[in-house]
């Protein structure tokens, strides 16, 4: 039930305004090969809406690269902390 759950609270909840809001700088990481999130519905915009976002772009990577991609992710992750 809570991956249902998920999968209809980050479908069908619009989160622009909460976006907006958020003034931290922030990395968007995701990948133009993800398959369960497309790519062109989410970052762009996302990484666009928020006051100091980074958009970070990764091609082939899976949707689950936080965890096959760990080498890399983790590396970015932190040249932006650093940054």
């Amino acid at each position: 039930k809570a991956h249902y759950d998920g999968v209809v609270a980050f479908s069908q909840t619009d989160f622009t305004e909460d976006l907006k809001t958020i003034t931290l700088p922030v990395l968007v990481m995701h990948s133009e090969d993800d398959q369960i999130v497309p790519y062109a519905d989410s970052a762009p915009l996302s990484a666009k809406l928020l006051k100091n976002g980074t958009l970070k772009t990764y091609k082939g990577f899976p949707h689950g690269m936080p965890t096959t991609e760990a080498e890399t992710v983790n590396a970015d992750l932190l040249s932006f902390i650093k940054s």
